[in-house]
């Protein structure tokens, strides 16, 4: 039996159909991005890599290789020891490093070497990174977007939620940028994924939407946190149908206290991101939010946010940088609860709800 070579588009195409995807590549390679699905099983551990390279470049060449073989040999049985004891015949992984070199080759072997059927990526890692890139300039460009606007607190992310409830399909930007996108965004323990890792994801949610049905997103900025949204995707959500979202002022304070309430029982964390403000709002300021808060205050000033920061910034912003903001359709919010906004998904998805067509509870 002979290991095959798959070319990264046929890869792509096909990844549902192998038995496993396998990142030969260290654990630190694999932590910054990974073909979707897959599990890693290092030939080489970060810190054996950099032993090998060391003894590469200041020792002997040889000698390195010597040490490598050894290191991948005992990491290859260990990881077959581990996993493979249970696995049929017929199990077929697709198997991929760096650049679909010795890592992977040496992993594919042993596996061919027992009777599994076995693929490599050609040319590993970095041609799926290579195609992924393509296919994020010409992804957009099939899909049909329906673009959730609104001012901050106006439940955007949550009747995404309940649209994908719904059976919608939606690309919740800042679900897969692990935040919030807005000063107050990151999510508390957990960390952005890499540019890298946030682009395959992106990837692997527009290649599964059906090009015959609307896509739904939020309208967001250039930037979420401190990953950069592409641009043709960007493009696109520009120039797409918008749907207004209004909710009364003090219902956006009541939803937005709910939704962060992690800075209400962490107030120093608060204020320190309320610090980040400093060069738009001004030292005092700042300073008085953050002693209002530090008081218990925190509604008052999240309102204060509300109508001096946030509400100002996005209403130019969203003027400025979306064509179908300033005639889009309005759905008015009495508040964020639950029971509100399935009913609210229920009514834009209803067939004549469209908000490509013109619509429905008034205009802008």
């Amino acid at each position: 039996m002979a290991v095959r070579r798959v070319a990264a588009a046929e890869a792509l195409a096909r990844l549902p159909q192998f038995g496993a995807v396998l990142d030969a590549r260290s654990e630190g390679e694999y932590a910054d991005d990974h073909l979707p699905g897959a599990a890693n099983w290092p030939s080489l551990t970060d810190a054996e890599r950099a032993t090998v390279g060391t003894m590469y470049r200041h020792d002997s060449p040889f000698a390195a290789r010597k040490l490598g073989a050894v290191m991948v040999a005992r990491n290859i049985a260990a990881h077959l020891e581990r996993e493979v004891q249970d696995k049929p015949r017929e199990w077929h992984p697709l198997v991929y490093c760096w650049r679909g070199g010795q890592r992977s080759a040496a992993l594919a072997h042993v596996l061919d070497s027992v009777g599994f059927p076995v693929s490599v990526l050609e040319g590993g890692y970095r041609a799926f990174r290579r195609a992924v890139l393509s296919e994020l300039d010409a992804l957009p460009g099939r899909l049909a977007f329906r673009v959730l606007a609104g001012r901050t607190g106006s439940a955007k992310s949550r009747l995404l939620v309940s649209l994908a409830a719904a059976g919608a399909q939606v690309l919740d930007l800042e679900a897969l940028a692990c935040h919030r996108g807005s000063v107050l965004g990151p999510l508390p323990g957990t960390a952005q994924p890499s540019q890298k890792a946030f682009e395959t994801a992106l990837w692997s949610a527009l290649a599964g939407f059906d090009p015959a049905r609307p896509v739904w997103a939020e309208s967001e900025s250039r930037t979420i946190g401190r990953l950069r949204v592409p641009e043709p995707l960007l493009e696109r959500l520009r120039a797409a149908p918008c749907v207004v979202l209004q909710m009364p002022l003090d219902e956006r304070v009541r939803f937005l206290c709910a939704e962060y309430a992690h800075f209400v029982t962490d107030t120093e964390a608060f204020c320190e991101r309320l610090a980040a403000l400093r060069e738009l709002r001004g030292a005092a300021v700042v300073e008085r939010w953050q002693a209002d808060a530090r008081a218990g205050r925190h509604a008052d000033v999240v309102r204060e946010l509300l109508t001096e920061h946030y509400d100002p910034v996005y209403e130019r912003s969203m003027r400025r940088n979306y064509t179908g903001f300033a005639t889009g359709s309005v759905l008015e919010l009495a508040d964020g609860a639950p029971t509100t906004l399935a009913a609210a998904a229920r009514r834009l998805l209803a067939p004549q709800a469209d908000p490509a067509l013109p619509a429905g509870d008034g205009r802008r």
